[in-house]
């Protein structure tokens, strides 16, 4: 059951998002604020799984709440939450340390699959945030492919589009246990440990 820890200033989401996650047994809130003041003791004392983390908030910005999350507890998964879908903003959350990004206008069931698909190694985003992404890495060009075969290629495009494993295997048509053995080349080729990682070696060394 993972351990859920909120950051979001508007109190009424906030307190919605606490109400909705604890409503399914599959999840705990241990905590919840309205600032990220002191984000990384909150994160060594409470020790969560996923964190949900609004961008704009008084005092300390969602931005740099990421970066003391993962400085104090680096296995802790952060997904931002927020209104934001600048490109400036959206890279900064992701060079921050950020596991994945979603609107606050996704849908309820979006977000429980979110939080799933990051304690499964993907990286959530919705599409119009993908496709951002996806975007960005094709105007910087280039095909370094770190001798990644065509269907890692393939895994790392579905990667990149927010999908989990379990999406990536049923697009590909080939098993769950597949795309983890996939995932796992990717990332010892790209020399990484995760999809999060995966993503910003995407962007940084211009792959694909």
């Amino acid at each position: 059951m993972p351990n859920i820890i909120i950051f979001e200033d508007n109190d009424r989401l906030r307190e919605s998002l606490v109400f909705l996650l604890n409503s399914d047994k599959r999840y705990t809130v241990v905590y919840d604020c309205n600032n990220c003041d002191n984000a990384a003791s909150v994160a060594r004392l409470y020790q969560p799984d996923v964190v949900l983390m609004d961008i704009d908030m008084p005092g300390t910005s969602g931005i740099e709440g990421v970066k003391q999350i993962k400085e104090a507890r680096p296995q802790t998964a952060v997904i931002m939450y927020t209104v934001f879908e600048d490109d400036e903003k959206l890279f900064a959350c992701l060079c921050a340390g950020a596991n994945g990004y979603l609107l606050k206008k996704t849908p309820p069931a979006r977000l429980f699959d979110a939080i799933e698909e990051v304690m499964d190694g993907g990286a959530p985003m919705n599409p119009s945030i993908a496709s951002k992404v996806i975007a960005s890495f094709k105007k910087k060009s280039g095909h370094q492919k770190y001798d990644l075969s065509t269907r890692e290629l393939e895994v790392l495009q579905l990667l990149l589009k927010g999908h989990s494993t379990k999406i990536i295997a049923s697009t590909l048509y080939i098993s769950f246990e597949t795309v983890r053995s996939h995932l796992k080349n990717i990332y010892n080729k790209l020399h990484v440990n995760c999809g999060k990682e995966a993503i910003a070696k995407v962007l940084n060394d211009r792959i694909l």
